[in-house]
This record gives C-alpha cells, sequence and structure tokens, in this order.
C-alpha cells in the first residue's frame, strides 16, 4: 500500500529484443545455417530476447513509463537493437504475492 491509501497494482512488462533490421545479426544466421543442414528450408530467421519483468506501479500508464525507462537504461541498446514491449496488469498488492 502506497501513502495515501493508494494500492499499487502488479503489472507484467514483456519486451521483446531484435537486432534492428538490415544489421549484421550472426547468431540469426548461425541458426539459420544449422536448420538448413538439417534438411530444413529455411528462408530466414530471426534471433530475439524475451523478459518478462514484474513491476508495482499505480497506473498501466506509470508501468509502460516505468518499462520504456528499465529499456532505454539496460534492456535495449538503441544503435543496434529493435524491441517491442507489452503491459499488461497481473494482480493488485492487496492479495497475497505468488
Amino acid at each position: 500500500m502506497r501513502f495515501g491509501g493508494f494500492v499499487d497494482l502488479r503489472f507484467k512488462a514483456r519486451v521483446e529484443v531484435r537486432t534492428g533490421r538490415g544489421l549484421l545479426d550472426p547468431e540469426s544466421e548461425t541458426v539459420k545455417k544449422a536448420l538448413v543442414d538439417l534438411g530444413f528450408q529455411v528462408a530466414q530467421v530471426r534471433v530475439s530476447k524475451v523478459y518478462e519483468v514484474y513491476l508495482e506501479a499505480s497506473t498501466k500508464k506509470d508501468a509502460e513509463i516505468t518499462s520504456r525507462t528499465l529499456c532505454s537504461r539496460l534492456l535495449v541498446n538503441p544503435t543496434k537493437d529493435d524491441y517491442s514491449l507489452e503491459v499488461e496488469q497481473v494482480g493488485d498488492n492487496s492479495t497475497s504475492k505468488p
């Protein structure tokens, strides 16, 4: 519970980070080559990382702002990465935490 009687809500931010289009992506090329070597007909592979971050915030908008900040400060390198962000409410802190 925050001061003033407001209950913080719990949110899940799902961040998918991948190498930007047009940039060299050796990991994706290695996976593609391995799949072709195994006999699969693969045109393209893009490797990405997915982060699920659980956080507390007063509103969904606050959770989105916090999520964008953690992306820009740690999870995403803006010079080489693209990312997508989804934020959803998963509960509130008035119930017991998982």
